[in-house]
């Protein structure tokens, strides 16, 4: 009876814990997985989250055949479960590089984009003395990504960085405390300017650009964990702009530039939008993947003579 109670043993004779996974087949355990949900890059996501779990990419490169830890294991085994159900890696760990700057990020705020690095670029080529002590305005500031990116950039620079969400705004002021440049950013509660006292040097905005009927249609890492009032634009996705349009002017100080990021195909509409409202048009520039993402404009009033 003793003999049929005994606890089953290997052909060795003795009890046998199931050897850790290695590096290599989490690896592949997780690319699998996310392959299987439809995640566009699976192997650079497993690896990225493989990282977070605990095992950083050197040692995925440099000893694919050693062990995970148990607990960084589950740890990333429970990240590739939330990336399968599709939520973004960055929502994730909480965490967007931009601009090579780390940005905090939550559900109350958007995720920065590459596309959005346009108006950065473009702000910085009309910098003509980058120690000049201008004044920034970033409306609709979710992270703070725009405005804290250029003060990188502009060391005698001071900014505001203005939204409507309060929850969004602790997260830019938090950025900002974390990036060093709290003393030079502040941040405002307000609706696309409203409230707010010029001049500033610069202007720039991401507005909401989708229209309401498409957001169901977009991938679900953008429909289903990006904050819904940071997508939708309204009926034709202009809705923010014919608010932001009439306001600028006052906001703009004279020699002073607007930038605003568009949707595709949205360029000529917004242009229009502005133009009406005594601005003049500047450029309109690409991202890199060849769409017209970022309008600048200018006070009306310093070309009369152009």
């Amino acid at each position: 009876m003793l003999e049929a109670m005994a606890p089953k043993t290997s052909k060795l004779g003795t009890s046998k814990r199931a050897r850790p996974l290695s590096v290599a087949r989490a690896l592949d355990e997780g690319t699998r997985t996310l392959a299987a949900a439809g995640v566009e890059e699976p192997r650079r996501d497993a690896v990225a989250l493989l990282a977070a779990a605990g095992v950083p990419r050197e040692k995925q490169i440099g000893r694919p055949g050693g062990p995970v830890e148990r607990g960084g294991l589950a740890a990333y085994r429970g990240m590739v479960a939330r990336r399968a159900r599709r939520e973004p890696v960055s929502r994730i760990l909480g965490q967007r590089e931009f601009w090579s700057l780390p940005f905090n990020l939550t559900p109350d705020t958007l995720d920065p984009r590459p596309d959005s690095e346009t108006l950065v670029e473009a702000a910085l080529t009309l910098c003509s003395d980058r120690a000049a002590p201008l004044s920034i305005l970033d409306l609709g500031t979710g992270t703070g990504c725009l405005l804290l990116a250029l003060l990188s950039e502009l060391p005698q620079a001071t900014g505001v960085g203005a939204d409507i969400s309060p929850a969004a705004l602790r997260v830019a002021q938090a950025n900002a405390q974390a990036l060093g440049f709290s003393h030079r950013a502040r941040f405002a509660a307000s609706d696309w300017g409203d409230g707010l006292k010029g001049p500033f040097n610069l202007i720039l905005a991401n507005p909401p650009y989708i229209a309401d009927g498409d957001i169901g249609r977009l991938e679900p890492e953008v429909a289903f964990y990006e904050p819904r009032e940071a997508l939708a634009g309204g009926p034709d996705g202009l809705e923010a702009y014919r608010c932001l349009a009439p306001r600028l002017g006052a906001l703009l100080a004279p020699g002073g530039h607007v930038l605003l990021e568009v949707g595709a195909g949205q360029a000529a509409e917004v242009a229009g939008l502005l133009a009406e409202k005594g601005l003049k048009i500047r450029g309109i520039l690409r991202d890199l993947g060849g769409v017209e993402r970022c309008i600048i404009a200018s006070l009306a009033t310093m070309f009369a003579e152009s």
